[in-house]
């Protein structure tokens, strides 16, 4: 569900920068190239809410690594945008809704952070059934 949700995001992202801008799943050690998006997931947790359906949180910051002129108008723009736009995002056909959105600003690089909590249910495989039960019994009469 994690790829699902993390795929989402960058399609999401896709739709609305366009293939200019780079989406980053993995890390990047070099080369990257500005402007361009790394998805990372921070933090998840799975709770047993009832039976056999569960809450799954996950919170994700998305780096936006700005061109290198004129960035705090740039990023001011991207903000907006990722305010509006990453508000709902489609995972396996089902729209999620993002939660909890916050930014930061940190040596020029962006920090959008989100949360996108689903709901799934544990698929429990029924026990396989007996085959053959063979019974044996008799009927106890009265002085037997």
């Amino acid at each position: 569900m994690l790829n699902e949700t993390v795929n989402g995001i960058a399609q999401k992202l896709s739709d609305m920068f366009g293939d200019e801008y780079e989406i980053h799943i993995d890390a990047v050690e070099q080369g990257l190239k500005e402007p361009c998006f790394l998805i990372v997931c921070l933090t998840g947790n799975q709770q047993q809410e009832i039976g056999t359906l569960y809450e799954r949180k996950q919170a994700f910051d998305i780096h936006y690594f700005p061109k290198a002129n004129k960035i705090t108008r740039e990023v001011n723009s991207v903000i907006s945008l990722l305010n509006m736009e990453l508000e709902y995002i489609n995972v396996n056909s089902n729209l999620v809704r993002g939660t909890k959105m916050k930014h930061e600003v940190i040596n020029g690089v962006l920090h959008f952070f989100v949360n996108y909590d689903v709901r799934i249910r544990k698929v429990i495989e029924p026990d396989p059934l007996m085959e053959d039960l063979i019974l044996n019994g008799r009927v106890k009469m009265s002085g037997d």
